[in-house]
C-alpha cells in the first residue's frame, strides 16, 4: 500500500462575511500529493488559485460546509474554469456544446448540504454555461431533510452525473469518500443554518522498520533483499524454511479537521479527536486597547454572546474546542473585516493578530496560527 508523500494546506481566503483588500472570502486548498481538494469556495476563489501555487487543473473535489454566499459563491466560476466552460447560446446550435459527458473522464466531485446541487444546477442553467467535462454533487442530508429531491425542478445539466444523497449514521456521515490513501467523514456543527465540518483521515501508514530484525533472517535463507520493501509496507512474507516475518504494525495517519462557521462544533468532537490540525473560525474578538473599534461598553462576555447569536466563535471558544479534542495544532480563520490580513507587513495589524492568537492560546495551550490569505504550509507525518 502506498502512502502520502506530501500534505500541503494553502489558505485561499480567510475573511468572514465581508471580504477586504487583505482577506478574500473563505476557501482552503488541501493538496494530497498531486490532487487538490477545496474546502469552501467563496467569491473570487478562482483568482486566489491563480495567485497561489495551487494548480486549477489538479482540483478533484470541492467540499462545501454550508450554503451562505461567502462559502459557495465561487463554485460556479471554479467549475467553469476547471471544466473548460464557455458561455452558451440560445436558439442557435452551438458547436461547442457537449451533450454527453466523456465516459473516460472522472467527474469533479462536489460535497455539501441540501441545496448545493440546486445552487450549482440553477447557476449553470440560467447563465447558459457550457462545460466540457462532467461533475457530480453529493448532498449530506440532515434527519430533517427530505431523503430525495433536489430543491429544484430543473433537469440536470448535460454535464451533471447522478449524485448520492447521504443519510446520517448515528449523527454523522462516516466515510463519505474513501480512497486509496485517505478518507473523508463529516458531521454537523452548529451555525445559523445547516452546516458541516469535515475530517480528512490519512489511512494507516507503515511503522518504523528495524533492519537488524530482518536482514539476518533474509541472509540465512538467501532471500532477496528486495522483500524488505514488502516488510516496510507492513506486509508479511514466508521464507523458504517456513519462517514468517511480519512487517511493523501500521500507525495512524494524519488527521485534518476543517470546520465551517460555528458557535458550537461539539457534534463533530468524536470524529475530530486527536487531530493533527484543526481549522476553526474566530470571527470576533474582544481587543480593548488594541482594536480601536472596540466599544467601551464591551466585555469578553458581550462579545462572545454577540458572536454566538450570529452563529460564530471567539478565539477562546476555538482554543477550548482544540483542547477538548486534543488537537496538535490550531489554525484560526474566518476573521471579521475589522481584522486585516497584512500582519506580515503592518505592525498595527501584527499586534491585533498576535493578541487574537494569545486569546486562543489561553484556553488551548498548544500551537496557534492565525490564517493569512495565500499562507501555505506542509503538514508533516504524524508524531506519536
Amino acid at each position: 500500500m502506498s502512502t502520502l508523500s506530501s500534505v500541503n494546506i494553502t489558505i485561499l481566503g480567510s475573511a468572514s462575511a465581508q471580504p477586504s483588500s487583505t482577506r478574500n472570502h473563505s476557501s482552503l486548498a488541501l493538496r494530497l500529493d498531486g490532487d487538490v481538494w477545496l474546502f469552501d469556495c467563496g467569491e473570487a476563489t478562482q483568482h486566489q488559485i491563480q495567485r497561489s501555487s495551487v494548480k486549477m487543473g489538479k482540483v478533484q473535489k470541492i467540499f462545501i460546509t454550508h450554503t451562505h454566499g461567502d462559502h459557495i459563491f465561487g463554485v460556479l466560476p471554479v467549475l467553469a474554469m476547471r471544466l473548460n466552460g464557455a458561455g452558451g447560446t440560445v436558439d442557435v446550435e452551438d458547436p461547442r456544446a457537449v451533450t454527453a459527458p466523456p465516459k473516460d473522464v472522472p467527474p469533479l466531485e462536489i460535497y455539501g448540504p441540501l441545496g448545493t446541487r440546486a445552487y450549482v444546477r440553477n447557476g449553470l442553467t440560467y447563465t447558459h454555461t457550457l462545460l466540457g467535462m462532467p461533475y457530480v454533487v453529493h448532498e449530506l442530508r440532515f434527519p430533517s431533510d427530505p431523503p430525495d429531491g433536489d430543491y429544484t425542478a430543473l433537469p440536470p445539466h448535460p454535464m451533471e452525473r447522478p449524485g448520492r444523497n447521504v443519510a446520517q449514521v448515528d449523527g454523522v456521515w462516516p466515510e463519505i469518500f474513501k480512497g486509496a490513501l485517505a478518507t473523508v467523514s463529516a458531521a454537523p456543527i452548529l451555525h445559523s443554518i445547516p452546516c458541516v465540518g469535515y475530517v480528512v483521515n490519512e489511512l494507516p501508514v507503515p511503522g518504523k522498520v528495524d533492519p537488524q530484525k530482518y536482514i539476518p533472517e533474509l541472509k540465512r535463507t538467501k532471500t532477496p533483499m528486495s522483500v524488505m520493501r514488502q516488510l516496510q509496507h507492513g506486509e508479511s512474507i514466508t521464507l523458504s524454511d517456513g519462517t514468517v516475518l511480519h512487517g511493523p504494525q501500521r500507525k495512524p495517519g494524519r488527521k485534518i479537521v476543517i470546520l465551517g462557521d460555528t458557535y458550537d462544533p461539539s457534534p463533530i468532537a468524536g470524529l475530530a479527536e486527536d487531530a493533527c490540525l484543526l481549522m476553526h473560525e474566530a470571527t470576533n474578538a474582544h481587543l480593548p486597547g488594541i482594536d480601536p473599534a472596540t466599544k467601551d461598553a464591551d466585555t469578553y462576555e458581550t462579545v462572545e454572546e454577540r458572536a454566538k447569536s450570529r452563529g460564530h466563535s471567539t478565539p477562546q471558544m476555538a482554543g477550548a474546542f482544540a483542547k477538548k479534542i486534543r488537537a496538535r495544532k490550531l489554525v484560526l480563520n474566518h476573521f471579521s473585516a475589522r481584522y486585516a490580513g497584512d500582519d506580515d507587513m503592518n505592525e498595527e495589524t501584527a499586534r491585533v493578530m498576535s493578541r487574537i492568537r494569545e486569546l486562543a492560546e489561553s484556553t488551548y495551550g498548544g500551537e496557534v496560527v492565525c490564517a493569512r490569505d495565500l499562507m501555505s504550509f506542509e503538514l508533516g507525518p504524524r508524531k506519536e
